[in-house]
C-alpha cells in the first residue's frame, strides 16, 4: 500500500503532462496530483530533470510510457527525498539523490524506486546530478555490459556530441578506451575532441567508414554503439572488426536494416541492443548497485561530469524540445524547478 504523504505537504504539484501528443508547445505547466511512493519507493522533491530524445518521441506520441509509470515525461530527476514507502530506510529521508525513472520526471514531485537512486555528492550540483541517470545506466549497460568493451578497445560512437555520445567519450575516457565518434559538423568535433574523444569524424563532409579503416589500419573497432540505425547498420559492420559488437540503442533512421549475413557469420560479428525504459525495477537496481561500485567513486572524485549544455526553467520545457530537435546542442539539457 502506498504511504501517505504527511498533512503538511501539498496534495497537487505542478506539473507538464500533455493531453494529447503533438509539437513542444503541447508542453505547457499543469496541476496534477502529487504521487505517493509505494512499497520499496521514494518522494523526491524535483530539482531538476534531464530532457532526453525519448522524451521528444513521447511528446509525439510515437512512444508511450510502459504499463504503470505516469504520463508525465521525464526519465532522470535529482531533488531531496521527501517521503518514503515501506520498506525504505529511513536514513534515505532528506537525502539529496539522483534517480533513473520509468516517467514522471518533468515535476515538482517524482515517484522512484529506492534501488534506482543514487547519492548526489558534495561538488555535484543537480542539475550536473539529473543530466547523469538516463545516459550513464544506457551508456554502461549497453556499451560494457552487451559489448563488454575493455582497456585497450577502439569503439566507434554515434551522435558524439549527444548526451549518449558525451557520456561514452567520458566513461571511454575513464577506463582507457579509444573512441571514435561521428558528428554533424566542425564545431562539434572540436567539441567533441576537447571533451576527451580520441577522434571525431564530421559524417556530412566525411565517409565514417572509410575514416574508421584508416585510423585503425583496416583492423576495426571492437564495438559500434549506434543510436541511427536504418542504413548505418550495414555501414557500422564494415567498421566492426572480427569478432565485433554492434549494439543498436535508437532507430532515428529506421527501425530496418538489411545487413550482410555471410559477413556476420565468417567474422564472428554479434548484433544486439535494448531498451532501457520497459525494464523492470529489479534489473535497473542492479544496475545501480554495479554503477555505485564501480563508477560513482570517479562521480565523487570529480573525474566524472556530464558535459552540460543548456538549462530551462520547467515552464520552458517547450524550449528545451525545440534546443534538443534543432540538433544544436552539444551534451545534456535539463529543466530546473526554480529554488
Amino acid at each position: 500500500m502506498p504511504m501517505n504523504l504527511p498533512e503538511t505537504m501539498s496534495k497537487t504539484m505542478i506539473a507538464i503532462d500533455p493531453e494529447a501528443p503533438g509539437g513542444p508547445n503541447v508542453l505547457v505547466p499543469v496541476e496534477r496530483p502529487m504521487p505517493q511512493p509505494g512499497a520499496g519507493e521514494v518522494l523526491i522533491h524535483v530539482q531538476a530533470a534531464g530532457v532526453n530524445r525519448p522524451d521528444l518521441l513521447q511528446r509525439a506520441g510515437n512512444y508511450p510510457p510502459p504499463p504503470g509509470a505516469p504520463s508525465i515525461p521525464g526519465l532522470e530527476v535529482a531533488g531531496t527525498v521527501a517521503a518514503l514507502g515501506e520498506g525504505v530506510d529511513s536514513a534515505l529521508l532528506g537525502a539529496p539523490v539522483c534517480a533513473l525513472l520509468a516517467g514522471g520526471g518533468y515535476a515538482e514531485y517524482a515517484v522512484a524506486p529506492a534501488g534506482q537512486c543514487l547519492p548526489v555528492p558534495e561538488g555535484l550540483s543537480m542539475a550536473e546530478a539529473a543530466a547523469l541517470p538516463e545516459t550513464l545506466f544506457t551508456v554502461w549497460t549497453n556499451l560494457f555490459e552487451r559489448a563488454y568493451v575493455q582497456a585497450g578497445d577502439t569503439v566507434l560512437v554515434h551522435g558524439g556530441t549527444s548526451g549518449i555520445g558525451t557520456m561514452a567519450i567520458s566513461l571511454c575516457r575513464l577506463f582507457d578506451i579509444d573512441v571514435i565518434v561521428t558528428v554533424g559538423s566542425n564545431d562539434k568535433a572540436q567539441a567533441a575532441l576537447a571533451h576527451g574523444a580520441t577522434h571525431a569524424i564530421n559524417y556530412k563532409t566525411e565517409d565514417f567508414v572509410e575514416r574508421v579503416k584508416a585510423i585503425t589500419g583496416g583492423a576495426g573497432v571492437a564495438a559500434v554503439l549506434d543510436m541511427v540505425g536504418g542504413d548505418y547498420v550495414p555501414r557500422n559492420l564494415q567498421c566492426l572488426a572480427e569478432d565485433g559488437r554492434h549494439v543498436s540503442i535508437a532507430v532515428q533512421r529506421g527501425a530496418e536494416a538489411t545487413i550482410p549475413i555471410w559477413q556476420v557469420m565468417r567474422r564472428r560479428l554479434t548484433l544486439t541492443g535494448s531498451t532501457l525504459r520497459p525494464r523492470d525495477a529489479e534489473f535497473k537496481s542492479l544496475v545501480a548497485q554495479e554503477i555505485a561500485r564501480l563508477v560513482w567513486p570517479h562521480v565523487a572524485e570529480g573525474r566524472l561530469r556530464p558535459l552540460m549544455d543548456r538549462s530551462f526553467p520547467l515552464a520552458e520545457a517547450a524550449e528545451a524540445h525545440r534546443r534538443m530537435e534543432a540538433g544544436d546542442h552539444v551534451g545534456k539539457i535539463v529543466l530546473t524547478m526554480g529554488e
